[in-house]
C-alpha cells in the first residue's frame, strides 16, 4: 500500500477498511496523519474555555452505551427550568468562559417552545455582561421538541435560530448504522433522520459539529461507514465545525453490565481512528478534536501526535462522562496550555467557531 500517495489523493471506502485493518504499517499511518495535520493546521492546537449545562438527566432512550439517564418518576431525576440554566450561564459568564453547551437526556415533556424560551432567557441575562455563546441541542432533543410542540423540524430549526442558537452538538449520530442502532440505541432516530435534520440545521444557517461513539461494538466497516456519510454531509454543506470521536466509555453502562463489552476501545484503536480519520477528511473537515475530559491528557497528547489538532474544552460540569466512568477532571485553561506546550504545539484559545481569541 502506497501510504504517501493518500496524502493527495482522495481515499475510497475500500481503502479506508484497509488502513484501519493494516497492522504492519500502524506507525506509518500515524505518521502520514500527522503530516497533513500539519500541513492543514500546522502546530497550532486549539481549545475552548466553557462548560455543560445538564438540563436534565431523565431520558426515554435507555441507550445502552449511557449511564447518565433515569426514568421521569427517579428519586434522583431532576430537570432545570429556564432561569436555572440561565442562571448556570451567568455563572460562567462571570468565570470568564465564552461558551455554555445546553443539552440534556431526551425528557418526554420538553417541546421546542421551551428550547426557545431557555434560549431567550439565557441570552437576555448573559448579555447584560456582554453575552456568551450558546452551543445547545442535539438532533434528538430538536426532534423530541418539535415532536412534542406539534410541529416540523424544519419550524423548530427557524425557532430556534431566531431565539439565537447559532450551533447544534452534532450527538445522537453514535454509529451512523442502522444495524448498530438498533441494538444499542434503539429509540433513537434513524440514520437518514440524522442525516437530514444535521443538513437542515446547516441550511438554516446553524452549524454543528460531527461526532462517533467508538469501542463499544461497531466493526470496522461501520466507522468507515459513519466517516464517509460525514464527509459527504460536509461536502454538500460544509456546516460542520469540527469532528469529535467519543471513546466509549464502558464502566457503568448496561453493554459492560450485561457483559457484553468488556473494555472499551485500546489505545491503538483510539489512535488509528483519528489519524484514517484525518487522512479521509484531510482539511474538508479541517479540526479533529482529542476530547481531553473523556480519554485525559496523556492519550489527548498522542492523538494530538496523530491528526487532531483541538483539545476540546474545559468543560467545567461533564456529568455524562462521569456518571459512565471518567476518572479525568475538569481542566483549568493552563491544564490545557500546559498539555500542549509539554509536546512542542502552540496553545490558542478558540471561540466555538474556531476563531482564534488570542
Amino acid at each position: 500500500m502506497d501510504l504517501m500517495s493518500f496524502k493527495e489523493k482522495e481515499i475510497s471506502k475500500k481503502e479506508c477498511l484497509e488502513l484501519f485493518e493494516d497492522t504492519e504499517n500502524f506507525f506509518d499511518v500515524i505518521k502520514l496523519a500527522d503530516s497533513l495535520r500539519k500541513d492543514i493546521v500546522g502546530d497550532t492546537v486549539t481549545y475552548v474555555n466553557n462548560t455543560n449545562i445538564e438540563t436534565t438527566n431523565v431520558c426515554t432512550m435507555g441507550c445502552k452505551f449511557c449511564a447518565f439517564s433515569v426514568s421521569k418518576n427517579s428519586p434522583g431525576a431532576f430537570r432545570l427550568d429556564a432561569n436555572e440554566i440561565a442562571k448556570k450561564a451567568v455563572i460562567a459568564k462571570k468565570a470568564g468562559l465564552t461558551e455554555v453547551t445546553i443539552h440534556g437526556g431526551i425528557h418526554p415533556d420538553v417541546d421546542t417552545h421551551f428550547q426557545v424560551e431557555t434560549l431567550n432567557k439565557v441570552n437576555i441575562e448573559t448579555s447584560k455582561l456582554g453575552g456568551i455563546y450558546v452551543h445547545a441541542y442535539s438532533p434528538q432533543e430538536i426532534l423530541n421538541g418539535a415532536e412534542n410542540a406539534g410541529i416540523d423540524v424544519k419550524e423548530a430549526l427557524k425557532m430556534l435560530s431566531e431565539a439565537g442558537l447559532r450551533s447544534v452538538p452534532g450527538t445522537a449520530a453514535e454509529i451512523l448504522d442502522d444495524d448498530v442502532r438498533s441494538d444499542i440505541c434503539p429509540l433513537k432516530m434513524p440514520v437518514k433522520k440524522w442525516v437530514d435534520i444535521i443538513k437542515t440545521a446547516h441550511k438554516t444557517g446553524i452549524t454543528t459539529t460531527s461526532t462517533i461513539i467508538y469501542g463499544h461494538i461497531e466493526e470496522y466497516k461501520h466507522v468507515v461507514d459513519h466517516l464517509s456519510i460525514l464527509k459527504e454531509i460536509q461536502e454538500d454543506t460544509n456546516g460542520f465545525t469540527e469532528f469529535i470521536p467519543l471513546s466509549y466509555l464502558h464502566e457503568n453502562t448496561p453493554l459492560h453490565k450485561a457483559g457484553r463489552v468488556k473494555d472499551g476501545a485500546t489505545g491503538l484503536y483510539e489512535l488509528k481512528l483519528y489519524a484514517v480519520s484525518r487522512i479521509l477528511f484531510k482539511d474538508v473537515i479541517k479540526n479533529i478534536q482529542a476530547p481531553r475530559v473523556k480519554i485525559g491528557t496523556k492519550l489527548s497528547q498522542l492523538i494530538l501526535k496523530s491528526g487532531a489538532n483541538d483539545l476540546g474544552g474545559t468543560l467545567v460540569e461533564d456529568k455524562v462522562s462521569k456518571a459512565a466512568g471518567s476518572i479525568y477532571e475538569d481542566a483549568s485553561v493552563d491544564v490545557m496550555r500546559n498539555a500542549i506546550k509539554s509536546i512542542g504545539r502552540i496553545p490558542k484559545e478558540r471561540t466555538t467557531l474556531y476563531e482564534i481569541i488570542e
